[in-house]
């Protein structure tokens, strides 16, 4: 399968990430988390202890990172921080380094490289995939689940309290689908499937049908 990308966005908790490497391994197909990029970035401005707002600092701490994602491990600067990348503190900043024009030019350039590097096929993960990285993507799906699941399944993922990380996903939901660059939002070309009342077999089953018929 070759030239083959899949385009996946969506807020968190939407069951994405799972989803993505699910159909990356049926489809013998490389995944990307693109996500991994800006929280490595983010971990890279507090490792720093430079203010998350603060365009013009980070933007120069991250022109001259080393951003390298294998196997589904993230790299900063040859440090391992897989883990670190979903900490609350990165968690809580991601959206503001997210949200900086010269850092999404840089991060998409190394996402667009990675897949080339690849053979130019592979599953991609994110919010910006069928909009701004991959606009041309052979097939194009919009992720998404109602507020409490969502809630729900992020605290299941991190055993905090529900409300709490519901409160927190719809702060980021609001942060990123405003931005002025690259904002959350569904490709008009995409298609949503909601997986609220689904099963992880249930979305897998309905994409690679979808798979099928292109």
């Amino acid at each position: 399968m070759s030239g083959y990308v899949v385009a996946m966005d969506g807020p968190g908790g939407s069951g994405k990430t799972t989803i993505a490497r699910s159909i990356a391994m049926q489809l013998e197909l490389p995944h990307l988390d693109t996500g991994a990029y800006y929280r490595a970035a983010t971990v890279a401005v507090l490792r720093a202890g430079l203010n998350p707002e603060d365009s013009g600092s980070v933007v120069d701490l991250v022109e001259g990172l080393d951003l390298q994602y294998a196997h589904g491990r993230m790299m900063l600067d040859g440090d391992d921080v897989s883990d670190e990348i979903r900490s609350e503190a990165t968690t809580l900043a991601v959206s503001a380094v997210s949200a900086i024009a010269p850092v999404r030019e840089r991060l998409v350039t190394l996402q667009r490289e990675w897949v080339t590097e690849h053979g130019g096929s592979a599953v991609v993960e994110g919010r910006d995939i069928g909009t701004v990285v991959f606009p041309d993507a052979s097939l194009k799906l919009f992720i998404t689940a109602r507020p409490d699941v969502r809630a729900m399944r992020r605290a299941g993922e991190i055993a905090g309290d529900r409300e709490l990380i519901r409160q927190d996903l719809a702060r980021r939901d609001t942060i990123d689908s405003s931005r002025s660059v690259a904002p959350l939002q569904r490709a008009d070309d995409a298609i949503e499937i909601d997986t609220s009342d689904l099963s992880i077999d249930e979305v897998i089953s309905q994409v690679l049908n979808l798979v099928r018929r292109r």
